[in-house]
């Protein structure tokens, strides 16, 4: 998949942009991963401090596609590991969006994934297993659909109805 900046897709879609069809996520995530730029179509998930559906759903083939993990902006422990950063990368998944905390930052950091969280925390979730997949999430002040296309590098995150190009 070819790289676009999200700054060039945010300067060739204003008409999108004033429709809301293309939002920008407030500037509030932390990169993690080797992936600084990264896209994909978007996978909801919604717990709380609690990842047993993170990693079943990172258990899956993930053919490209982004995770995002609403985790309710939770500063007390963390959504995503080493373990479940690698486990995403070999599952082929583009990337993770972590309304929340990571941890085992090294580790994330040598995986071939972009990740972008919150945080860092070194307490791990719980574990029961409670939680929705693919349900609308408001993470970074905007509603986000699966299905929908995640574009991340340094300069934010845009979240699109649709596939973009420019």
């Amino acid at each position: 998949m070819a790289y676009l900046a999200t700054a060039e897709i945010c300067d060739a879609n204003a008409n999108l942009l004033s429709k809301g069809e293309l939002r920008v996520l407030q500037p509030i995530f932390q990169p993690y991963g080797q992936c600084r730029a990264f896209s994909g179509p978007i996978v909801t998930l919604k717990v709380f401090e609690d990842n047993v559906l993170v990693r079943e759903l990172l258990e899956t083939p993930g053919e490209g596609k982004v995770l995002v993990i609403d985790g309710g902006g939770s500063m007390r422990c963390a959504l995503v590991g080493g373990n479940i950063g690698q486990l995403a990368q070999n599952m082929g998944w583009a990337g993770l969006l972590v309304n929340g905390c990571i941890r085992d930052v090294d580790e994330i950091n040598a995986c071939d994934i972009g990740v972008r969280a919150l945080g860092s925390h070194p307490l791990k979730s719980n574990k029961k297993g409670v939680g929705e997949k693919s349900v609308p999430v408001n993470v970074g002040g905007t509603v986000i659909q699966d299905g929908e296309w995640l574009y991340a590098d340094s300069d934010g995150i845009l979240i699109s109805k649709m596939e973009l190009s420019v």
